[in-house]
């Protein structure tokens, strides 16, 4: 179930997340495909480093252009 990104710092492209065993699960502004980023397409630690963000609501989006930005399965 994918649950609203709070976005503290008001500046993020993230519009929701859903956070699985060994994936997260993210969704855009302006785009209804998600991308989903698991422990074989991006690394375990990269993935949960993303759920960690992701239940912050801050730092999602700049984590994934840095480390991760081609690093989804679909």
């Amino acid at each position: 179930m994918f649950k609203n990104y709070r976005n503290l710092d008001g500046n993020s492209n993230v519009e929701s997340y859903e956070i699985g065993t060994n994936y997260i699960a993210v969704r855009f502004w302006g785009t209804t495909k998600v991308y989903v980023y698991s422990y074989s397409s991006a690394g375990a630690d990269r993935v949960e480093r993303m759920k960690v963000l992701a239940e912050a609501g801050r730092g999602l989006n700049s984590y994934i252009n840095l480390y991760c930005r081609y690093g989804y399965e679909k």
